[in-house]
């Protein structure tokens, strides 16, 4: 039986559609999301809650001091110390264009992860500053801020999708609980292909081994990935593991205290799997810098020998948590695929 199912979870699919002749999106639309709806929701919330928020964001509102569609952001943090939302969430933009024009649908993903996994809070904070970016215009006129619709809204149940809001509408009955997610998916369990490839659909920032002779890395990574950070399946699950211990009570948790939910039985089992995967890599991973103005540091495919079947659970589950560094911001995921060989 898999053993995390304890994960608190709430994923909420969101589905905006254009109102305007054109709009240009970011790079990394993540971004803006992040801070737009993070000022958005920190003028809504009572003096001491909103304090946290307040310190991440500031009081300047974005929509009035930046114009992020022709990219004339004020200087601010750099892309490795981004402010973030004091809840653990995941804004997961789908790939798409960088121009819309009307009646074109964006969509992206809103994960609240351990304590922040409540509907009330989505209904309560999140979704009324999702209306108010929807009617309050930036000066730019081509940017997204004002020029939208909320379409509909989406939340899972294992890989359905149920309808909160449909043709603008909200459900107030539907309740969603931060169990339903995993309803019905077998991770895995049943899967009898063989996977090879697994392909980084956001940029990652695992870290995973830090060399002696360069403690300090540049801003941005060069053309070609140092050995010491092409994470192998065993520096994917121990990100999985640390990510794991968001889920522990209290904080401030080592990274290895997330192999604690696993019985000595099926630690055994891991390891053993892990061990068949060390053979050496099919190809060299065609792994490139993240793209300019993105979080994350690398991006592209890994082919790996064979993925043994013991560890598709633990795959599946760090790319629907992701792994890594500013997940806040979508990095960390990817999906697995098959691999032929010539």
């Amino acid at each position: 039986m898999f053993p995390f199912t304890h994960v608190s979870l709430i994923r909420y699919l969101i589905v905006w559609r254009i109102n305007r002749s054109l709009v240009q999106i970011p790079s990394c639309l993540s971004l803006e999301l992040s801070q737009v709806l993070g000022h958005l929701i920190a003028r809504r919330l009572p003096t001491r809650t909103a304090r946290e928020w307040r310190r991440a964001f500031g009081e300047q509102n974005p929509l009035e001091s930046r114009d992020p569609a022709r990219g004339r952001a004020a200087p601010g943090p750099s892309l490795s110390d981004l402010p973030t939302w004091p809840l653990e969430t995941v804004l997961f933009v789908y790939p798409g264009k960088r121009v819309y024009g009307p009646g074109e649908p964006i969509l992206w993903e809103l994960k609240l992860l351990g304590e922040a996994a409540d509907h009330g809070l989505f209904l309560e904070w999140i979704l009324p500053a999702m209306e108010e970016a929807a009617t309050t215009p930036a000066p730019s006129p081509y940017s997204l801020w004002g020029r939208f619709d909320i379409q509909a809204v989406y939340v899972a149940r294992g890989r359905r999708w149920e309808p909160l809001v449909h043709q603008g509408k909200l459900d107030l009955k539907y309740q969603a609980s931060p169990t339903q997610w995993r309803q019905g998916l077998t991770f895995g369990e049943e899967e009898r292909r063989h996977f090879h490839l697994l392909d980084w659909i956001t940029p990652f920032d695992l870290r995973i081994r830090p060399t002696p002779a360069s403690p300090r890395r540049p801003a941005r990574p060069s053309s070609s990935i140092p050995a010491e950070e092409i994470p192998s399946l065993q520096d994917i699950l121990e990100a999985l593991m640390a990510r794991m211990t968001l889920f522990l009570p209290g904080k401030h948790h080592a990274p290895e205290e997330g192999w604690g939910w696993l019985d000595p039985e099926e630690q055994t089992a891991l390891r053993l799997a892990l061990q068949e995967s060390r053979e050496p890599p099919l190809q060299r991973p065609e792994l490139k810098p993240a793209p300019k103005g993105w979080p994350g540091r690398w991006i592209g495919t890994q082919t790996f020998s064979s993925i043994p079947s013991r560890l598709l659970p633990y795959l599946e589950l760090a790319s629907i948590l992701h792994i890594g560094k500013q997940t806040h911001f979508g990095c960390g995921t990817f999906r697995l695929d098959l691999f032929h060989r010539p």
